[in-house]
Formats: structure tokens, sequence, C-alpha cells
């Protein structure tokens, strides 16, 4: 670990001061487990920092969202939390700004997509600290025996999906809608599409033009030819669907970086491409990212500052990056990172950060908006489903949550 600091240092005469940092784990194992990044981190820091403690407590991704408002909700809130959202903290006006807390070169380095989509009222509250993006993975060895390519446009995916449903393939295209992560999915079809959430000027447009094309093309062009597989879209979880594409099931599916560990371990041969568009390769893509938020309650905005200085050097950010499969949230690690041998397998969805669409996270309406795409959103391309009416019915609900911020 880097010893090598930014920010405004601290000195001997502040009092010995404790940290306290809730942060989610991206480990797939106790072995490979987020604690043993965060206490290695910890311990640098505080061999250079002897008045500093900084306590860690790691929960799973399941549990650390609600972990952190119930401790906020308590009068307990940490000094600092990495989590999933950080818009409502910053509308309670609990949350310490970017310019509090971090020095201006750490400020700059961050990837701009995502530094925006940190701000809430062009103020950046939410601090990047991983980023993914999604891209088309194929399985080579159904395709090489259907006799097809990865496809480029929405005609070309349809028709690959007829040529491996012919060959009997489970899951000629996994199309996740359940509830566990509708969103993400549904965004990236609303962008292949033109569309999005939001319009250029981020007022929700769940169900402008575009999206309804989308959608029906869904309904008509994959389910309604059987070309999803034997689980309804609105009832297939993320995680199944990327279970099923290790067990060689599905032909071809959008995924993000830790898909390929998982295919790797399980002897899958795959490929990714661009996610295919409705003329062509897609314009953009979806790009998520976690945030580390800092907390007012405790007043420790020096050290707050000094500490996450530390934490998003280059060589703190290359090293979390490289263990969990996921892309750097600053300019340059992902230049390290883009030309770096270790890191090959990584580019293509390094290559599509700079292309990548957020959610509209700055909203605090956003968590409403998402939770009914969850509920809803399969039902649009069900037999018999109205596009139309299912995305009208969840503008509704983002026009009534939006009024309100």
């Amino acid at each position: 670990m880097t010893a090598v600091l930014g920010g405004c240092g601290l000195t001997g005469d502040s009092g010995e001061v404790t940290l306290k940092l809730v942060a989610a784990d991206y480990g797939d194992s106790k072995a490979n487990g987020s604690q043993n990044y965060w206490d290695e981190l910890a311990k640098a820091y505080e061999a250079e920092h002897p008045d500093v403690h900084v306590d860690v407590t790691v929960h799973s991704w399941s549990d650390v969202d609600r972990e952190v408002r119930e401790m906020v909700e308590a009068g307990e809130a940490p000094d600092m939390a990495q989590i999933g959202a950080y818009s409502d903290y910053a509308d309670k006006d609990l949350l310490y700004s970017a310019d509090d807390v971090l020095s201006i070169p750490v400020q700059a380095d961050f990837v701009s997509q995502l530094a925006r989509a940190g701000q809430v009222n062009g103020v950046q509250y939410g601090l990047p600290f991983a980023a993914s993006t999604r891209v088309l993975f194929y399985n080579k060895t159904l395709f090489s025996e259907a006799g097809i390519t990865p496809p480029k446009s929405w005609d070309e995916l349809a028709e690959a999906a007829e040529a491996l449903d012919a060959e009997g393939v489970k899951y000629p295209y996994a199309l996740p809608l359940g509830a566990e992560e509708a969103q993400a999915e549904t965004m990236q079809w609303m962008l292949s599409g033109g569309g999005g959430y939001t319009d250029d000027v981020g007022t929700y447009a769940v169900d402008s033009p575009q999206n309804v094309t989308t959608f029906t093309w869904l309904r008509d062009e994959l389910v309604g030819k059987g070309l999803t597989g034997p689980v309804a879209p609105g009832k297939l979880d993320r995680a199944d669907a990327f279970a099923a594409f290790a067990n060689g099931d599905v032909g071809m599916l959008n995924g993000h970086p830790s898909l390929m560990k998982m295919a790797s371990d399980k002897g899958v041969k795959y490929g990714m491409v661009t996610t295919p568009g409705i003329d062509g390769e897609s314009g953009n893509t979806l790009g998520v990212t976690d945030w580390m938020t800092a907390f007012k309650k405790n007043g420790h905005q020096e050290e707050i500052g000094d500490f996450l200085d530390f934490v998003y050097s280059d060589e703190n950010v290359l090293d979390f990056s490289r263990r969990y499969d996921l892309l750097p949230v600053t300019t340059s690690a992902s230049q390290v990172m883009s030309t770096a041998a270790e890191d090959k397998n990584l580019k293509p969805f390094l290559d599509e950060l700079l292309l990548s669409e957020l959610y509209p996270v700055g909203k605090t309406s956003w968590a409403s908006v998402s939770a009914d795409v969850k509920k809803h959103i399969g039902q649009a391309v069900a037999s018999g489903g109205s596009p139309e009416e299912v995305l009208g019915q969840i503008q509704a609900t983002a026009m009534r949550a939006g009024s309100a911020e």
C-alpha cells in the first residue's frame, strides 16, 4: 500500500481521532472479501498518521445500505459510508461536498461522467468509488455450432437468437427483467434504442417514443418468438442469468466484468462486443458506479479529507479495481489500466466507460422510479403486454416522485 498522500495533511496537535467507515463487500469469498482490502489500507494510513485510527466495518451488498440508513436514523452516522446511493443524504444536508473534503487534484481526476452523476443541483456529494459498464457477452462455442457471428444491430441479434434456438440453446438471449436488477437491463436497452430514463435536460422521459419502440421490438421479436428462454423475463434475475451463462446455457446476454471470472471458472469460452443498437453498434452504454459519502455528523472534516485523498491515490484505486474486476473511477488510473498487459481483459469495459450514461442517481426520486421499474417492466414484454401502457405507468410514478424534489 502506498503512503503517498495528497490533501492538507494532519498535525500531531489535532488529538487522536477515530474515523468510522462502513463499506460494501465486493468479494465472493472470505479470502478475497473487502474487509481485507480496507484493513490493509487502514493499516498503511495509520502508519503515517499515528493520531488517526480508521475503524472499518464491511457488510454485504444486501445489507450495507440498510445498515447505514439505520445508523443515520439513530443519530450515529459513520464518518464515511461506501454504499449504493447518496442523494437522500445530500438532500437532508447530512453530507460534506467534494469541495469540503477532497484536494483539488483528486477532485479533478475523477472520470467526468462519474463526477457529474455525483452532483445534486450542481454540487458534488457522491464520490464515485468503483465503476462498471456493460457489453454483450456471447458463448463462442454455441455461436460456432450455429454458424453465426456476433451481432452489431438488433436485427442481427434477433437472427442470431433464432439460429441459436434452432440448435436447441436454452436461452438464445437472456433478458433479465426480474426484480434483482431490472433497472440495468432496462436502461441498457433504452440507450441502444436512442432513449433513456431522462431526456437531454434531465427530465424523466420513460415513455418516450424511442423507449416504446424498444420494448415493442423486444416483445415482438425476442420474447414473443420464444428466444429469451424458459423463464419469463420479468421472473429472471441477473444472478440467475449469469449463472446460466456460466453453465453454458445462454447464447448472449448483457454483462459486466464479474461475468468474465464466472464464465472462465466454468470453462465457458466467451467473447465480448459492443452492445447492438437499433441500426448498428449502440452509441452509448450503461455505466454504473458505487459511491463514497462523507457525513458531517462527527465533524471530522479535515481527517476525512486527508484519508480520502489517500484512498483515491492511483496505487490504491488500481489495487481495488484489479482485485474485484472493476473499473477505476479516476482518469489517471484508467490510463494506466488501459495500457497495462495485466488489465487487457477489462479494456472492452474501459473503452465503453467514456461513452457510458449513468442512472439519474442525483434525483432523490430515482429510488422510487427504480423500484417501480423492477416491479413492472417485465409486463411490458409479456404476451399481450402493452409497452406504451407500462412505460406510461412508470413515467407517472416518476413525475409524482419528481414533483416532490
